[in-house]
């Protein structure tokens, strides 16, 4: 199983922005696609971002379109979620999390997904 922790949240203005990292422990952490999820207070947790094991993949909630990127660096175990142009609706805690399975395209269902991060805040005022 991968160990994730997150890091980078904060607190920010609207129009500003953030990038978010997990580091992942474990030699395999190249093979499997990995997600970004969030959760604002009595909200459901949502999909936000996803990469294919290999990187050529990567699928975004359509919240987040055109301002968030997610991207991964396997020789340094890590995945990062620039966010740029945040939003007040952006505010939440962000997970990420790795698939359940070897060499998986990535997904947008939460259930997909077998390791998860503790989590990092992210805040965003006007």
């Amino acid at each position: 199983q991968v160990q994730l922790v997150e890091s980078g949240g904060g607190s920010v203005q609207a129009g500003d922005s953030l990038r978010l990292s997990c580091a992942a422990s474990g030699r395999t952490f190249s093979r499997y696609a990995m997600g970004w999820f969030r959760q604002a207070p009595g909200k459901e947790r949502e999909f936000v971002a996803a990469i294919s094991w290999i990187g050529a993949n990567r699928y975004y909630a359509d919240s987040v379109k055109g301002r968030f990127t997610i991207s991964r660096d396997n020789a340094k175990n890590t995945v990062y979620l620039q966010m740029n142009s945040l939003k007040l609706e952006d505010a939440a805690v962000y997970y990420c999390a790795a698939a359940k399975d070897l060499y998986s395209s990535g997904s947008s269902s939460y259930t997909d997904y077998g390791s998860w991060g503790q989590g990092t805040q992210v805040t965003v005022s006007s």
